[in-house]
């Protein structure tokens, strides 16, 4: 009778041990019913579902950056008066389009009429040098003269010669030509004029001011070749290689436009970046030197399982596809993880030992988060 006693108190103890607790067996009920939903033939035919396949696409991956638009050196230019005067007229503002060789200001003072009369000074003398040293060689070729005036001659020539070549190069640099004094036409004035064709970014001065040769008066940008200049972290530089796609778009865009890199920088900066040049395929006027940019680079492509973009919906911030579960009225919802997309199709990350021939919907998903999320609000 002992030994019965001990068996029935075994086989109840053990019975407790099998059994799951009620806790329990409620949490895999609603797990179930989180995943699993149900649709009568009219849910079915109004969300208009449809199967597809999981397949393998070549899917790129990017890398995120961000920088700024620039122009090259060529490209921008400071205005500063050669010598220093008086703002006599201008009529400049920002954002004005001036054209190479336009007028910028005209500048006054009398330091512009004492160069102009010393290089006519100096050019009368050169003549007159010059005539007397060819006068010194014919004489010393017939022996008549010592050999000291000849060098003499020579040495004077020669010292204003340079003279004259100097104060040539002065008149230039303040855009007067020397031919235009030959009839003693001095002026008092000067033009500064525009050396490329853009848009004036800064205007430093007014009529009447006086500015020094080092003082910036104008800054003119040409927008023809602007161009993207990206900080990659060194971390990442190895990634990047010239002729990769780039997409970018400043902060008040919303459509990415599309650069290519052309250049790497060599230097690393103390944010430990590397800046990376890039070239537009489309150039725009409407974009402007020092907009903030954000962008993608396309650094590798490589194979991965990839579902239509369609199929895929985000649910409290999990994203999930369908599958027919049993029939055509019982689908699941399978958990995922995205990637990149590729064309129209996303990289996604299945679960373990989960079927790639098994069907997905690929149209109607939607519809079926509708109704899943209705299901649990209803319970």
């Amino acid at each position: 009778m002992k030994y019965i006693v001990i068996w029935i108190t075994t086989g109840i103890l053990l019975a407790q041990c099998s059994s799951k607790p009620p806790e329990a067996a409620a949490e895999n009920a609603s797990a179930d019913s989180a995943t699993y939903i149900t649709v009568s033939d009219a849910q079915y035919k109004a969300a208009n579902i449809t199967f597809g396949k999981i397949e393998q696409k070549s899917v790129a991956q990017h890398l995120q950056v961000s920088g700024k638009l620039d122009v090259p050196p060529q490209n921008l230019v400071t205005i500063a008066a050669p010598m220093g005067g008086f703002v006599k007229n201008t009529t400049l503002l920002q954002g004005m389009k001036v054209n190479k060789g336009d007028v910028l200001a005209t500048m006054e003072n009398q330091e512009y009429i004492q160069l102009q009369q010393d290089y006519l000074d100096n050019k009368s003398k050169l003549e007159f040098l010059e005539a007397e040293y060819n006068r010194q060689q014919e004489l010393a070729r017939e022996n008549v003269n010592a050999q000291k005036a000849l060098q003499q001659a020579k040495s004077q020539y020669t010292s204003i010669k340079a003279m004259v070549s100097g104060l040539e190069a002065k008149l230039s640099m303040i855009n007067i030509s020397p031919a235009s004094l030959a009839n003693g036409n001095v002026r008092s004035t000067i033009n500064l004029y525009a050396p490329l064709s853009g848009y004036i970014t800064e205007v430093n001065v007014n009529m009447g001011q006086y500015v020094n040769a080092t003082d910036v008066m104008f800054r003119i940008v040409n927008l023809e070749h602007i161009h993207a200049e990206l900080q990659v972290y060194e971390k990442d530089i190895s990634k990047i290689a010239v002729g990769q796609k780039v997409l970018f778009q400043a902060s008040n865009e919303t459509t990415p436009r599309e650069a290519a890199v052309y250049l790497i920088g060599k230097e690393i900066s103390a944010e430990r970046t590397v800046r990376v040049h890039c070239h537009l395929e489309i150039e725009d006027p409407k974009l402007l030197p020092g907009m903030f940019i954000t962008a993608t680079i396309e650094i590798s492509s490589a194979p991965a399982d990839a579902a239509p973009t369609s199929s895929i919906v985000n649910f409290e911030g999990d994203n999930y596809i369908f599958i027919a579960a049993a029939d055509k009225n019982h689908f699941r919802a399978i958990p995922v993880k995205t990637g990149d997309n590729a064309g129209e199709f996303t990289a996604i990350e299945l679960p373990e030992n989960f079927n790639r021939q098994t069907p997905i919907v690929t149209q109607g998903s939607f519809e079926l988060l509708g109704l899943l999320k209705n299901q649990e609000e209803e319970e």
